[in-house]
């Protein structure tokens, strides 16, 4: 088994006749999901998604997959392909086409119209698109595109098959093998059995529940769980789902109807989103069951359901100010359900069990996936993977959409079915596949690209680190005015904090050695400000390591007067 190491080099050039594979993102996390195919001096991009910031990422909306290694060379990219309409797989798309407005998308109906109302906010002009569905075949310069339904937790998901020269390459993007799926759609593994017979020189699998045990719950078996959350309820109904999972609304507008309430949508993804599905016919809404949200509070508590955003405790979206009773004109009363129809996505742990005791300790009923069967994954577990593997057959695997324990243990199980070559890569190691061989070869320079308000990608990795200093450690600025001529300190110095200590007297005792370190500094021949200001630096840094076991942000200014 191949694993990346931290002192790989920049790859070679490609062989000829070889395919090189590079992840921009998605590759030991769970987002940001983007990969980049060369054959023969051309580009093929394969989905293009976002990662959602966590506690360490203070100010950041939102962190994209790192362009840098092809931005010189978006005019050799042919096609962006997007597997399905989750916002890690097309959330970044806008930010690429700033770049190349021209690209090529090919998806599906749903994941296309998800995609240009996405692009529309963002005031992009729609470039050129190619909607495909299962059986379809595409050709884009050197690659050749065949289409294959998968079952996930959002309609019209679609694994890839590129064929190149240098052979044929699948790619599952997100799925899972629900085999009484909502829609009756089911993956096609049929399909993947010819391929297998075919012959399968790279297969890029799913390892999100590659450490789950067995096969994925069904969606059905839901259904029962929400008919009984409604019957035991005699007050208002809030179900928090994520705003693309039409199956899961499907469910409640079912369940709704059958106990006599009316359904209004909460959050503008959630509004925007069904009124898509609804419009393509991928949602069926039961005449006279959905009214507009504010006017639920005409009706009776038993007769109110909103259906909202914010499952994964997301600080701005509906159900967080629901819970921190903020919300312009939900307001939760004693004994409402609130249904929590999600995964926890990792990193958001903190933040859901947050919103989770805000509702609680407003007297609400929360009902979530630690206490019912209120939510299944969209991603395929141990079972179904090998069962893949058996009928695929593939020559190589390369693990993908997921932390790097998940593609550990989905390569394990490649190799339990006999698997020779199974390569584990992470964001930018480079794999070529060159004579049926896949192996790393490289890796290239990518990083996180942080999206913060209308800044894109100026935010570096240090930048983030002083924001958590601020964050967790606080602030100190010392400010001293010096003689300009004898650099002595006639002023000063003056310390200011901020989430450190505030009171004057926790700082007199380091007030002298601070002149005493300026003076000495002089007398060394220490001649301008920044040299004096290092000197402040160090001087406090240690003290307040020494006496307070902090190391707070310390900004030194030295005037001189």
């Amino acid at each position: 088994m191949s694993h990346p190491h931290p002192d790989l080099s920049a790859p070679a050039p490609l062989q000829a006749g070889g395919l090189r594979v590079i992840p921009l993102g998605g590759l030991g996390e769970v987002g940001r999901n983007m990969t980049a195919f060369e054959y023969d001096g051309r580009l093929l991009l394969v989905d293009c998604g976002v990662l959602f910031p966590e506690d360490h990422h203070p100010g950041v909306d939102l962190i994209l997959p790192d362009f840098e290694p092809i931005r010189e060379r978006l005019d050799a990219v042919e096609a962006l392909v997007l597997t399905h309409g989750h916002e890690d797989h097309i959330g970044a798309t806008p930010y690429l086409l700033r770049e190349r407005g021209d690209i090529p998308l090919v998806g599906s109906k749903l994941t296309l119209a998800l995609l240009g109302s996405k692009l529309r906010e963002h005031r992009l002009r729609e470039t050129a698109q190619y909607e495909v569905a299962e059986g379809q075949t595409i050709t884009f310069g050197p690659f050749v595109l065949e289409f294959v339904a998968v079952n996930h937790s959002i309609p019209d998901a679609l694994a890839v098959v590129i064929r190149t020269g240098a052979g044929v390459v699948l790619h599952t993007g997100d799925f899972k093998m629900d085999q009484l799926p909502l829609d009756g759609r089911i993956t096609d593994l049929n399909e993947f059995a010819r391929l297998g017979d075919e012959g399968v020189d790279l297969f890029l699998t799913d390892s999100t529940n590659a450490e789950v045990p067995g096969f994925t719950t069904s969606e059905k078996d839901i259904s029962p769980v929400l008919e009984g959350v409604f019957a035991k309820s005699d007050q208002r109904i809030i179900v928090a789902c994520f705003a693309s999972h039409v199956h899961r609304v499907q469910q409640v507008l079912d369940v709704a109807v059958a106990h006599g309430r009316k359904v209004g949508y909460v959050g503008r993804s959630m509004v925007r989103n069904m009124a898509i599905a609804q419009e393509l016919g991928y949602l069926t809404v039961p005449p006279g069951v959905m009214v507009e949200a504010k006017e639920l509070a005409d009706l009776p508590p038993e007769r109110q359901v909103l259906i909202s955003t914010g499952s994964q405790g997301e600080p701005l979206s509906a159900l967080s100010r629901i819970a921190q009773r903020s919300h312009s004109f939900v307001h939760l009363e004693e004994g409402d359900t609130v249904v929590l129809a999600s995964s926890l996505i990792p990193g958001n742990e903190n933040a859901v069990y947050r919103v989770i005791n805000g509702l609680s300790r407003l007297g609400a009923n929360v009902v979530h996936k630690g206490n019912a069967l209120v939510h299944v994954s969209g991603h395929a577990s141990a079972g179904e993977l090998l069962y893949c593997y058996n009928i695929v057959k593939p020559r190589n695997v390369m693990p993908v959409h997921g932390e790097f324990r998940h593609m550990r243990a989905n390569a394990d199980l490649a190799r339990a079915t006999g698997v020779q070559n199974v390569v584990v890569a992470e964001d930018g190691v480079v794999v070529d596949l060159v004579d049926g061989i896949a192996k790393i070869v490289g890796k290239v320079e990518v990083g996180y690209v942080f999206v913060d308000g209308t800044t894109i990608g100026d935010i570096s990795e240090a930048s983030m680190k002083d924001r958590r200093i601020l964050g967790e450690e606080g602030f100190l600025s010392v400010i001293v005015v010096v003689d300009s001529v004898t650099g002595k300190v006639v002023s000063g110095p003056e310390i200011h904090a901020r989430g450190f200590a505030e009171e004057e007297a926790t700082f007199d005792e380091i007030r002298q050695p601070i002149i005493d370190a300026i003076n000495s500094a002089v007398a060394d021949g220490a001649n301008d400000s920044y040299q004096l200001q290092q000197t402040v630096r160090r001087v406090v840094g240690r003290w307040v390591n020494r006496a307070h076991r902090r190391r707070p942000m310390i900004v030194p200014v030295v005037i001189e007067a």
